[in-house]
């Protein structure tokens, strides 16, 4: 039985949350630097919660993180942190809050080193799941193996985010750029 999001979305209304975000956002690569935080910081958020909720909330993550500028995080201080826990928009949780920050600045040192965290990734690229999560947990605060591996796959780095039935799957492969998985 196939059990694929694309399979669970197939009956969606065109205005679900979750077709909306199949259709534009999952697998398609992202090209900003802060995007693809913005995509992890959801990932690392939705841990032990479902999709729907970091869906429903995923506006209110991007006004209470600053529009994911990695420069803007990387900088919080202890009232951000404050601010950030009593935001009920949010997912409140401190080790995750903790953890968006300390990336942040992971990643302003991979971007002085590479040029950007895109740069990064692509030269790493391509990876195993299983090499993508050991470079993870060692570069990172928060990215297990589920997180490392829906982040890595929602953004093109591993296939799978759509079946090849898929109508969708067409148009990822068309902006994946040349190095990506097919």
């Amino acid at each position: 039985m196939d059990k694929s999001y694309c399979k669970y979305v197939s009956n969606l209304d065109k205005d679900n949350l979750h077709r909306i975000y199949h259709d534009t956002a999952y697998g398609f690569p992202i090209d900003s630097d802060d995007e693809l935080f913005g995509r992890l910081i959801l990932e690392i958020n939705q841990a032990g919660l479902s999709w729907n909720t970091i869906l429903n909330k995923q506006d209110n993550f991007r006004k209470a993180y600053d529009n994911f500028s990695i420069k803007e995080i990387a900088n919080y201080t202890q009232e951000d942190i404050s601010r950030l826990l009593e935001n009920s928009g949010i997912i409140r949780n401190k080790l995750k809050v903790n953890a968006t920050i300390h990336n942040a600045n992971v990643i302003l040192n991979l971007q002085k080193e590479n040029g950007s965290w895109l740069a990064w990734l692509n030269r790493k690229h391509p990876k195993t799941k299983e090499e993508w999560v050991k470079l993870f947990k060692r570069t990172f605060k928060f990215t297990g193996g589920e997180i490392t591996n829906e982040f890595l796959m929602s953004c093109g780095y591993l296939p799978g985010a759509h079946g090849k039935n898929c109508p969708i799957y067409k148009e990822v492969l068309l902006k994946r750029p040349k190095w990506a998985i097919k």
